[in-house]
C-alpha cells in the first residue's frame, strides 16, 4: 500500500516502464541507482539489463521485501535510508566508477533532491526520473517563458535538462492529481564563469523572489542600477527576461563589490 507521507504512487503501466528503460538504455556496465523503487516495477526490467543494481529506499516495508529479494539475487544492491541523505559521492566510489540515476521521485522531495544531487561532488553522467510535469515545465523553461523562473535558471547552470514525455495519472496505483512527466538531465559545468555558487543562487533567489518587479528594485539590496548595467543587463528588465548567463555576470559583480569593501 502507497503511504502519503512518504508522496508514493506505484507505477504500473507496462507502455510507460517501456519507455523509460529505453529512454534510459541501460548498459551491462552501468553503474545504475534506481532511487524510490518503491514495488519494483522499474527495478525488475533495469535488473535485467545491468550486472548490478544499487535502489536506494526509504520505505520499511519496501525495504524488507527489496532484502528478501537481494538475499537470493546478489546484483542487488539495497540501500535503506532517505535519498536526501545518501553519500552519492561514497556510493560511486563503492561501485567503481561515475553514476546514472533512474527513478520514480516522490513529488514531496524532488526539488532538494535535484539540488542535492547536482551539488554533490558525486561523479554523475546522467539522471532521468519521472517528476510532477509543472516542474519539469519550470526545469526546461526558456527565458521570457510563463514557467520560467528560479528552477529554470538554477538547473540551466548546472545541467543540460530535457524533458523525454508525458505520463498520465492512470498509470499509477493510487493515481495521482497531477500530470507527470519524464526528464533527463546531464550535469555538466557552466559555460560560463561562476565565481561563487551560493551568491548565484542569492541572486536568483531574491530577483525571483520579486518577479515581478524591475532588477533594478528587486536587486536594490543586492546592486545598485549601475552596477547591474555595467554587467550588460538592462536594469528595467524583469528577471524572467535574463538567460543564466546574466545571473552568473549580476552574482560575480556581487562578489567583486564584496571583495573591494573588504580591501577598502
Amino acid at each position: 500500500m502507497a503511504r502519503k507521507r512518504f508522496g508514493q504512487h506505484f507505477l504500473h503501466e507496462k507502455n510507460v516502464i517501456d519507455r523509460i528503460v529505453a529512454a534510459v538504455a541501460p548498459q551491462a556496465d552501468d553503474r545504475l541507482v534506481e532511487i524510490g523503487p518503491g514495488q519494483g516495477a522499474l527495478t525488475d526490467p533495469l535488473l535485467a539489463r545491468v550486472a548490478r543494481l544499487s535502489v536506494v529506499e526509504i520505505d520499511r516495508d519496501l525495504i524488507a521485501l527489496l532484502e528478501q529479494r537481494a538475499a537470493s539475487d546478489p546484483r542487488l544492491d539495497v540501500i535503506a535510508g532517505d535519498a536526501l541523505r545518501v553519500d552519492y559521492a561514497d556510493l560511486a566510489a563503492r561501485r567503481g566508477g561515475a553514476l546514472r540515476l533512474v527513478g520514480n521521485l516522490p513529488y514531496n522531495i524532488s526539488s532538494p533532491l535535484l539540488f542535492a544531487l547536482l551539488a554533490s561532488p558525486a561523479p554523475i553522467i546522467d539522471m532521468h526520473f519521472m517528476l510532477q510535469k509543472e516542474v519539469v515545465d519550470r526545469m526546461v523553461a526558456a527565458p521570457g517563458s510563463r514557467d520560467y523562473g528560479r528552477l529554470s535558471v538554477a538547473l540551466a547552470a548546472r545541467a543540460d535538462t530535457a524533458a523525454l514525455f508525458n505520463v498520465g495519472a492512470g498509470a499509477f496505483s493510487p493515481p495521482p492529481k497531477v500530470m507527470s512527466a519524464v526528464v533527463r538531465l546531464r550535469p555538466r559545468p557552466p559555460a560560463f564563469e561562476i565565481q561563487d555558487w551560493n551568491v548565484f543562487d542569492r541572486v536568483v533567489a531574491v530577483a525571483f523572489g520579486q518577479r515581478r518587479k524591475t532588477l533594478r528594485k528587486s536587486l536594490k539590496s543586492l546592486l545598485s542600477a549601475d552596477d547591474i548595467a555595467a554587467c550588460g543587463v538592462e536594469p528595467m528588465h524583469r528577471p524572467e527576461q535574463l538567460p543564466a548567463s546574466d545571473f552568473a555576470a549580476l552574482a560575480n559583480r556581487l562578489v567583486a563589490n564584496h571583495a573591494s569593501s573588504l580591501d577598502a
